[in-house]
């Protein structure tokens, strides 16, 4: 229980920057998966 409660404080602290960090790994993970593609594409 001590987990799940440490896990909702982190969240609600950092709410304001939830979206930013969302985008940013999203942008991660489009990009590894372009790098991993790019050279059946040359």
């Amino acid at each position: 229980m001590t987990t799940l409660r440490t896990l909702k404080d982190v969240a609600t602290r950092a709410e304001a920057t939830l979206l930013q960090d969302v985008i940013g790994a999203a942008a991660l993970t489009v990009m590894l998966v372009v790098a991993l593609h790019l050279p059946s594409l040359i």
